[in-house]
């Protein structure tokens, strides 16, 4: 097998229309802080989205150069999980939530032995294809990590508050609305974190799907050097906004793994919708 694909690959209706995994997608992300300073940026970039149950793979001894492990993703305590489907499939039942019967991920892969995903999201489809539940898998440039589980309303949003420490520039409070709507032939990933006496801080990643068939693992070859820039971008913003006159606030102590657990936001929480549309 030379193609970078499982067999066969997968198949899932999303956004009425037929979507095979594994699906890469051209992406923009944008964040924007509206206090204490305003400060913006946008990057181009990619990401995957892959069927946990159908993980794509380069040919046997290969998979140094680029594959998806899981030991990049730990979701809770404990020794690591043969697999990343179990791995989800432990998180969920330590939350008494049932095993679904699709997980799909959106991350990049591990290349040439370096990989770093600020946000990984894990879709969990019920039998009827629907999507019920996400894992919203929050990491920092300490080394720690935080996953969210988010019971997702009609639209794909849900709110939970914020437990973990991830920009120096913010403690850890106020409160997240995500907005994760299924990943069709576009993808739009929403975060917007609402703090007391200030104007809501958004991240948001949009992007649409390069090809209508099953993407081959050996197109992340292409862009050796990506998911290095991730974390020498978040390192040059950090200098920018240091230099504008903010001071990280202290780190808490305590571990580096943890999990928490949300449920639909209100109808009345909404997230800031020209920053969703803007692409």
């Amino acid at each position: 097998m030379t193609s970078g694909l499982v067999a066969g690959g997968t198949r899932a209706m999303l956004y009425g229309a037929a979507v095979a995994t594994p699906a890469r997608y051209d992406v923009w992300i944008r964040h924007l802080r509206r206090d204490p300073v305003r400060y913006g940026f946008a990057r181009r970039g990619s990401t995957w989205l892959i069927d946990l149950d159908a993980v794509p793979r380069l040919p046997r001894g290969l998979g140094w150069l680029c594959r998806f492990s899981p030991s990049d993703h730990r979701l809770g305590d404990g020794p690591p999980a043969p697999s990343l489907r179990a791995e989800v499939d432990r998180f969920l039942a330590g939350h008494g939530t049932p095993r679904p019967a699709t997980v799909r991920m959106l991350a990049s892969p591990r290349v040439l032995g370096y990989v770093f995903n600020p946000l990984t999201v894990f879709y969990c489809y019920d039998r009827d294809g629907l999507l019920r539940h996400a894992v919203a898998e929050v990491r920092n440039t300490y080394g720690g990590r935080h996953s969210y589980l988010l019971r997702l309303d009609r639209a794909g949003r849900a709110g939970v508050d914020k437990q973990f420490y991830v920009s120096p520039f913010y403690p850890v409070d106020g409160r997240y609305e995500m907005r994760l709507p299924e990943p069709g032939a576009e993808l739009i990933v929403a975060v917007t974190l609402h703090r007391e006496r200030d104007r809501p801080f958004s991240a948001v990643l949009t992007g649409r799907r390069v090809g209508d068939r099953p993407a081959s693992l050996w197109t992340a070859l292409r862009s050796p050097l990506a998911t290095r820039g991730v974390m020498y971008g978040i390192r040059r913003h950090g200098i920018a906004l240091y230099l504008k006159g903010l001071r990280p606030f202290p780190r808490p102590s305590g571990g580096a793994r943890s999990a928490a657990r949300s449920g639909p936001q209100p109808e009345r929480e909404r997230l800031d919708e020209h920053q969703h549309a803007d692409r």
